[in-house]
Protein backbone atom coordinates (compact mmCIF):
# COMPACT_ATOMS: atom_id res chain seq x y z
CA UNK A 1 0.00 0.00 0.00
CA UNK A 2 3.05 1.96 0.74
CA UNK A 3 4.22 1.77 -2.27
CA UNK A 4 1.21 2.47 -4.29
CA UNK A 5 0.53 5.59 -2.13
CA UNK A 6 4.47 6.55 -2.97
CA UNK A 7 3.76 6.25 -6.86
CA UNK A 8 0.47 8.11 -6.66
CA UNK A 9 1.99 11.08 -4.96
CA UNK A 10 4.73 11.16 -7.76
CA UNK A 11 1.96 11.07 -10.71
CA UNK A 12 0.61 13.85 -8.78
CA UNK A 13 3.84 15.79 -8.37
CA UNK A 14 4.31 15.20 -12.12
CA UNK A 15 1.20 16.70 -13.25
CA UNK A 16 2.02 19.92 -11.18
CA UNK A 17 4.90 20.62 -12.28
CA UNK A 18 3.68 20.06 -15.95
CA UNK A 19 0.78 22.44 -15.18
CA UNK A 20 3.00 24.77 -13.84
CA UNK A 21 4.94 25.06 -17.12
CA UNK A 22 2.50 25.74 -18.75
CA UNK A 23 1.54 28.29 -17.21
CA UNK A 24 4.69 29.83 -16.88
CA UNK A 25 5.41 29.73 -20.90
CA UNK A 26 1.41 31.35 -21.43
CA UNK A 27 2.57 34.15 -19.17
CA UNK A 28 5.65 35.00 -21.38
CA UNK A 29 3.62 34.55 -24.49
CA UNK A 30 1.08 37.14 -23.09
CA UNK A 31 0.69 40.13 -25.57
CA UNK A 32 2.55 38.03 -28.40
CA UNK A 33 0.55 37.91 -31.51
CA UNK A 34 -0.63 34.65 -32.06
CA UNK A 35 -0.10 33.02 -35.50
CA UNK A 36 -2.17 34.11 -38.42
CA UNK A 37 -5.04 31.15 -38.80
CA UNK A 38 -7.10 33.04 -40.73
CA UNK A 39 -4.12 33.68 -43.48
CA UNK A 40 -2.97 30.24 -43.25
CA UNK A 41 -6.88 29.09 -44.31
CA UNK A 42 -6.82 31.82 -47.09
CA UNK A 43 -3.66 30.52 -48.48
CA UNK A 44 -4.73 27.21 -48.43
CA UNK A 45 -8.10 28.26 -50.16
CA UNK A 46 -5.61 30.12 -53.08
CA UNK A 47 -7.10 29.86 -56.57
CA UNK A 48 -5.33 28.74 -59.65
CA UNK A 49 -5.66 32.19 -61.29
CA UNK A 50 -3.99 33.99 -58.46
CA UNK A 51 -1.60 31.05 -57.57
CA UNK A 52 -0.10 31.23 -61.36
CA UNK A 53 1.61 34.64 -61.09
CA UNK A 54 3.05 34.28 -57.62
CA UNK A 55 4.57 30.57 -59.10
CA UNK A 56 5.61 32.74 -62.04
CA UNK A 57 7.93 35.45 -59.74
CA UNK A 58 8.94 32.55 -57.52
CA UNK A 59 10.34 30.16 -60.44
CA UNK A 60 10.58 31.58 -64.04
CA UNK A 61 13.89 32.57 -63.45
CA UNK A 62 15.51 29.52 -63.21
CA UNK A 63 14.20 28.96 -66.87
CA UNK A 64 16.13 29.96 -69.88
CA UNK A 65 15.07 32.71 -71.63
CA UNK A 66 14.18 30.71 -74.64
CA UNK A 67 11.91 28.30 -72.46
CA UNK A 68 10.64 31.03 -70.39
CA UNK A 69 8.87 32.78 -73.08
CA UNK A 70 6.86 29.02 -74.15
CA UNK A 71 6.49 28.45 -70.93
CA UNK A 72 4.73 31.96 -69.98
CA UNK A 73 2.21 31.17 -73.14
CA UNK A 74 1.27 28.07 -71.21
CA UNK A 75 0.36 29.20 -67.93
CA UNK A 76 -1.53 31.89 -68.20
CA UNK A 77 -3.01 31.31 -72.07
CA UNK A 78 -3.60 27.72 -71.43
CA UNK A 79 -3.87 26.44 -67.62
CA UNK A 80 -5.12 29.94 -66.03
CA UNK A 81 -7.68 29.71 -68.72
CA UNK A 82 -8.04 26.03 -68.10
CA UNK A 83 -8.09 25.42 -63.79
CA UNK A 84 -8.04 29.28 -62.81
CA UNK A 85 -11.06 29.55 -61.30
CA UNK A 86 -10.58 26.09 -59.17
CA UNK A 87 -8.81 26.42 -55.36
CA UNK A 88 -5.18 24.41 -55.78
CA UNK A 89 -5.92 22.09 -53.19
CA UNK A 90 -8.74 20.88 -55.17
CA UNK A 91 -7.32 19.97 -58.51
CA UNK A 92 -7.70 16.55 -58.82
CA UNK A 93 -6.33 14.02 -61.03
CA UNK A 94 -9.96 13.64 -62.59
CA UNK A 95 -9.09 17.22 -63.91
CA UNK A 96 -6.06 16.90 -65.46
CA UNK A 97 -8.11 13.70 -67.52
CA UNK A 98 -10.84 16.06 -68.17
CA UNK A 99 -8.37 18.90 -69.54
CA UNK A 100 -6.38 15.96 -71.14
CA UNK A 101 -9.24 14.89 -73.12
CA UNK A 102 -10.44 18.35 -74.69
CA UNK A 103 -7.11 18.30 -75.95
CA UNK A 104 -7.73 15.63 -78.80
CA UNK A 105 -6.83 17.70 -81.46
CA UNK A 106 -4.24 19.73 -79.60
CA UNK A 107 -2.16 16.41 -78.62
CA UNK A 108 1.54 18.40 -78.76
CA UNK A 109 0.32 21.21 -76.60
CA UNK A 110 -1.12 19.63 -74.12
CA UNK A 111 2.48 17.21 -74.20
CA UNK A 112 4.37 20.26 -73.61
CA UNK A 113 1.72 21.79 -71.21
CA UNK A 114 1.54 18.61 -68.74
CA UNK A 115 5.40 19.21 -67.81
CA UNK A 116 4.71 22.45 -66.51
CA UNK A 117 1.69 21.87 -65.13
CA UNK A 118 3.23 18.87 -63.08
CA UNK A 119 5.76 21.49 -62.09
CA UNK A 120 3.62 24.22 -60.33
CA UNK A 121 1.57 21.20 -58.43
CA UNK A 122 4.49 20.41 -56.96
CA UNK A 123 5.70 23.39 -56.25
CA UNK A 124 2.52 24.38 -54.47
CA UNK A 125 3.01 21.36 -52.35
CA UNK A 126 6.20 22.67 -51.42
CA UNK A 127 4.11 25.97 -50.21
CA UNK A 128 1.70 24.15 -48.06
CA UNK A 129 -0.82 24.34 -50.11
CA UNK A 130 -1.65 20.84 -51.32
CA UNK A 131 -0.72 17.93 -49.49
CA UNK A 132 2.82 16.27 -49.70
CA UNK A 133 2.38 13.69 -52.56
CA UNK A 134 -0.56 14.59 -53.77
CA UNK A 135 0.40 16.05 -57.25
CA UNK A 136 -2.39 15.26 -59.64
CA UNK A 137 -0.42 15.03 -63.08
CA UNK A 138 1.94 11.87 -61.35
CA UNK A 139 1.46 8.96 -64.33
CA UNK A 140 -0.56 11.01 -66.91
CA UNK A 141 0.13 9.69 -70.17
CA UNK A 142 0.91 12.27 -73.00
CA UNK A 143 -0.31 11.94 -76.37
CA UNK A 144 1.51 9.37 -78.98
CA UNK A 145 2.58 11.96 -82.15
CA UNK A 146 3.63 10.51 -85.09
CA UNK A 147 7.43 10.61 -85.74
CA UNK A 148 8.97 13.56 -87.83
CA UNK A 149 11.98 12.37 -88.02
CA UNK A 150 13.26 13.01 -92.20
CA UNK A 151 16.59 11.60 -93.20
CA UNK A 152 17.79 12.90 -96.52
CA UNK A 153 19.25 10.39 -99.30
CA UNK A 154 22.26 10.82 -101.16
CA UNK A 155 20.27 12.18 -104.58
CA UNK A 156 18.90 14.73 -101.44
CA UNK A 157 21.79 16.18 -100.43
CA UNK A 158 22.27 16.60 -103.97
CA UNK A 159 19.68 18.84 -104.75
CA UNK A 160 20.12 20.56 -101.77
CA UNK A 161 23.53 21.59 -102.74
CA UNK A 162 22.57 22.48 -105.75
CA UNK A 163 19.94 24.94 -104.47
CA UNK A 164 22.57 26.51 -101.63
CA UNK A 165 24.79 27.37 -104.86
CA UNK A 166 21.48 28.93 -106.56
CA UNK A 167 20.68 30.79 -103.28
CA UNK A 168 24.62 32.23 -102.47
CA UNK A 169 23.85 35.11 -103.70
CA UNK A 170 20.54 36.47 -101.98
CA UNK A 171 20.68 34.75 -98.78
CA UNK A 172 25.05 34.68 -98.49
CA UNK A 173 24.57 34.44 -94.58
CA UNK A 174 21.90 31.95 -94.60
CA UNK A 175 23.83 29.72 -97.14
CA UNK A 176 26.88 29.43 -95.22
CA UNK A 177 25.07 29.07 -91.28
CA UNK A 178 23.13 25.95 -93.20
CA UNK A 179 25.98 24.37 -94.59
CA UNK A 180 27.58 24.69 -90.69
CA UNK A 181 24.61 23.11 -89.58
CA UNK A 182 24.88 20.22 -92.71
CA UNK A 183 28.32 19.80 -91.61
CA UNK A 184 28.37 19.64 -87.80
CA UNK A 185 24.83 18.26 -87.06
CA UNK A 186 24.44 21.61 -84.90
CA UNK A 187 21.11 22.61 -83.51
CA UNK A 188 19.57 25.69 -85.41
CA UNK A 189 19.67 28.29 -82.62
CA UNK A 190 23.40 27.17 -81.68
CA UNK A 191 24.14 28.30 -85.18
CA UNK A 192 21.74 31.35 -85.74
CA UNK A 193 23.28 32.90 -82.54
CA UNK A 194 26.45 31.58 -82.74
CA UNK A 195 29.34 34.39 -81.57
CA UNK A 196 33.27 34.93 -83.44
CA UNK A 197 34.34 34.54 -79.68
CA UNK A 198 33.26 30.81 -79.05
CA UNK A 199 34.95 29.89 -82.29
CA UNK A 200 38.49 28.29 -81.42
CA UNK A 201 39.43 25.60 -83.87
CA UNK A 202 39.01 22.60 -84.04
CA UNK A 203 36.11 23.37 -82.24
CA UNK A 204 32.99 25.70 -81.32
CA UNK A 205 32.77 26.57 -77.31
CA UNK A 206 29.56 27.05 -76.93
CA UNK A 207 29.23 28.36 -73.14
CA UNK A 208 25.21 27.25 -73.42
CA UNK A 209 22.74 25.11 -75.57
CA UNK A 210 19.57 22.91 -74.76
CA UNK A 211 21.82 20.72 -73.06
CA UNK A 212 23.95 23.50 -70.98
CA UNK A 213 27.92 24.04 -72.21
CA UNK A 214 28.49 22.38 -75.15
CA UNK A 215 31.44 21.32 -78.10
CA UNK A 216 30.82 21.33 -81.63
CA UNK A 217 33.68 19.47 -83.48
CA UNK A 218 34.88 21.33 -86.73
CA UNK A 219 35.52 18.66 -89.20
CA UNK A 220 37.63 20.33 -92.68
CA UNK A 221 34.33 21.41 -94.35
CA UNK A 222 32.89 23.12 -91.49
CA UNK A 223 36.15 25.22 -90.65
CA UNK A 224 36.28 25.95 -94.41
CA UNK A 225 32.74 27.71 -94.21
CA UNK A 226 33.70 29.55 -91.31
CA UNK A 227 37.35 30.89 -93.05
CA UNK A 228 35.34 31.97 -95.92
CA UNK A 229 32.89 34.00 -94.01
CA UNK A 230 33.96 37.53 -95.91
CA UNK A 231 33.35 39.50 -92.37
CA UNK A 232 35.48 37.73 -89.95
CA UNK A 233 35.76 39.57 -86.35
CA UNK A 234 37.23 38.69 -83.10
CA UNK A 235 33.57 39.11 -80.99
CA UNK A 236 30.01 39.77 -82.36
CA UNK A 237 27.34 37.15 -84.06
CA UNK A 238 29.08 35.57 -86.78
CA UNK A 239 25.76 35.21 -88.59
CA UNK A 240 23.70 38.83 -87.56
CA UNK A 241 20.08 39.84 -88.15
CA UNK A 242 20.00 42.65 -90.87
CA UNK A 243 17.56 44.23 -88.80
CA UNK A 244 18.46 43.44 -85.14
CA UNK A 245 21.45 43.06 -82.78
CA UNK A 246 20.68 39.18 -82.91
CA UNK A 247 21.12 36.06 -84.95
CA UNK A 248 19.90 35.92 -87.84
CA UNK A 249 16.74 33.83 -88.46
CA UNK A 250 17.21 31.12 -90.95
CA UNK A 251 13.48 30.51 -91.64
CA UNK A 252 12.91 32.85 -95.14
CA UNK A 253 16.10 31.31 -96.77
CA UNK A 254 15.24 28.16 -95.98
CA UNK A 255 11.82 27.59 -97.18
CA UNK A 256 13.01 29.17 -100.81
CA UNK A 257 16.07 27.31 -100.63
CA UNK A 258 14.27 23.90 -99.48
CA UNK A 259 11.47 24.72 -102.30
CA UNK A 260 14.05 25.30 -105.12
CA UNK A 261 15.57 21.48 -104.22
CA UNK A 262 11.95 20.06 -103.98
CA UNK A 263 12.22 19.14 -100.47
CA UNK A 264 9.05 21.16 -99.18
CA UNK A 265 8.87 18.32 -95.85
CA UNK A 266 12.78 19.09 -94.95
CA UNK A 267 12.70 21.24 -91.95
CA UNK A 268 16.30 22.44 -90.55
CA UNK A 269 16.56 20.10 -87.74
CA UNK A 270 16.19 17.17 -89.94
CA UNK A 271 19.52 18.10 -91.50
CA UNK A 272 21.12 17.23 -87.66
CA UNK A 273 18.83 13.98 -87.99
CA UNK A 274 20.93 13.25 -91.18
CA UNK A 275 23.87 13.94 -89.81
CA UNK A 276 23.35 11.46 -87.12
CA UNK A 277 22.18 8.74 -90.13
CA UNK A 278 25.66 9.08 -91.73
CA UNK A 279 27.87 8.79 -89.42
CA UNK A 280 25.88 5.47 -88.15
CA UNK A 281 26.14 4.41 -91.98
CA UNK A 282 29.92 4.92 -91.54
CA UNK A 283 30.52 3.01 -88.80
CA UNK A 284 30.24 4.99 -86.24
CA UNK A 285 28.88 3.95 -82.42
CA UNK A 286 26.28 5.44 -80.58
CA UNK A 287 28.47 6.88 -78.45
CA UNK A 288 30.51 8.77 -80.51
CA UNK A 289 27.04 10.41 -82.20
CA UNK A 290 25.81 11.18 -78.77
CA UNK A 291 29.22 12.86 -78.27
CA UNK A 292 29.25 14.57 -81.60
CA UNK A 293 25.46 15.71 -81.57
CA UNK A 294 26.04 17.23 -77.94
CA UNK A 295 23.41 14.62 -75.95
CA UNK A 296 23.06 14.87 -72.41
CA UNK A 297 21.37 11.46 -71.96
CA UNK A 298 22.55 8.12 -73.94
CA UNK A 299 18.72 7.83 -74.28
CA UNK A 300 18.64 10.49 -76.79
CA UNK A 301 21.11 9.42 -78.94
CA UNK A 302 18.98 5.25 -79.12
CA UNK A 303 16.19 6.91 -80.87
CA UNK A 304 19.22 6.22 -83.91
CA UNK A 305 19.79 2.60 -82.80
CA UNK A 306 17.04 1.34 -85.81
CA UNK A 307 19.57 3.03 -88.29
CA UNK A 308 22.85 1.35 -86.75
CA UNK A 309 20.57 -2.07 -86.71
CA UNK A 310 19.83 -1.59 -90.75
CA UNK A 311 23.50 -0.36 -91.20
CA UNK A 312 24.45 -3.51 -89.93
CA UNK A 313 21.91 -5.85 -91.94
CA UNK A 314 22.50 -4.26 -95.01
CA UNK A 315 26.57 -4.62 -94.54
CA UNK A 316 25.81 -8.63 -93.52
CA UNK A 317 23.97 -8.97 -97.03
CA UNK A 318 26.60 -7.19 -99.10
CA UNK A 319 29.19 -9.17 -97.23
CA UNK A 320 27.00 -12.47 -97.78
CA UNK A 321 26.24 -11.69 -101.35
CA UNK A 322 29.98 -11.34 -101.91
CA UNK A 323 30.57 -14.99 -100.19
CA UNK A 324 28.00 -16.35 -102.66
CA UNK A 325 29.33 -15.45 -105.29
CA UNK A 326 32.93 -16.55 -104.67
CA UNK A 327 31.23 -19.60 -104.13
CA UNK A 328 29.37 -19.19 -107.28
CA UNK A 329 26.36 -19.35 -106.14
CA UNK A 330 23.39 -17.38 -106.37
CA UNK A 331 23.47 -13.67 -103.79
Amino acid sequence: IEEEMASAQAEVADDARTAARTHLTNVALDGLPAAPKASRKANATIRFGDYAPRFWEDYSRHWKPSTRKGNHLSIFKELVKEFGHQRVDAIRRADILRWRDSCVERGGAFNRTIPIMSVMMSYAEQLGLRPRGSNPCKGTPRYKRKKLDRFLSGREFARLADSLREHEESHPLAVQAIRLLIYTGARRGEIEGLRWEWIQPPRIMLPDSKTGAKIIYLNSQAKAVIEAMPDRAEIGLVFPSPRADRGIDLTIAWNAIRRHAALPDVRLHDLRHSFASVAIVDGMSLVVIGKLLGHALAETTERYAHLADEAIADAAKRVSGSLARCLGLAA
